[in-house]
């Protein structure tokens, strides 16, 4: 089963046909497991990295660091089901260290970003604080290198 994740992880196009030849499982027993991971939920989505800047599309993202304070023994769950819930949230986490929530957020300016945190996520009763943390460039996103280097446009010098 892991064996097949990592691959689909990897590319989630693959077919059955493919997985069968590198795992040495038959197609129908790929199929079928395939089939029951998506079913439990193991296999969530069939995810697409998209290279926004270079599509055109100009995306500001924002890592937003909360901090929570707790009440009525609801614990962390359900302030991230509630912040999780607004679609200009694209993950929350748990996290150790100063804060206790991490949101990754996309907007299409950084003034957009900056009044969804102001007006969405600070006015909820359980955040004490926010940190914003704009992102300048991503380089590399769920495993894939987003950039190319650069080609030298010098000439060969000869002799």
């Amino acid at each position: 089963m892991k064996e097949i994740l990592e691959i689909l992880e990897n590319n989630p196009k693959i077919k059955p046909e493919e997985i069968s030849t590198m795992t040495g499982m038959t197609q129908a027993a790929v199929a079928s497991k395939i089939k029951e991971m998506e079913k439990k939920g193991i296999i969530r989505k069939y995810k697409t990295v998209i290279d926004w800047e270079k599509a055109g599309e100009e995306y500001v993202y924002a890592i937003i660091e909360v901090k929570v304070a707790l009440r009525d023994r609801k614990g962390y769950d359900s302030i991230a089901e509630r912040v999780a819930k607004f679609p200009e949230v694209r993950s929350v986490r748990l996290i150790s260290g100063d804060h206790d929530l991490s949101l990754t957020v996309r907007g299409t300016s950084m003034k957009e970003v900056a009044f969804f945190v102001a007006e969405k996520i600070a006015p909820l009763e359980q955040v004490q604080g926010t940190v914003t943390h704009f992102v300048l460039r991503t380089y590399k996103e769920d495993g894939e290198i987003l950039f190319e280097k650069e080609r030298s446009e010098r000439l060969a010098v000869s002799p």
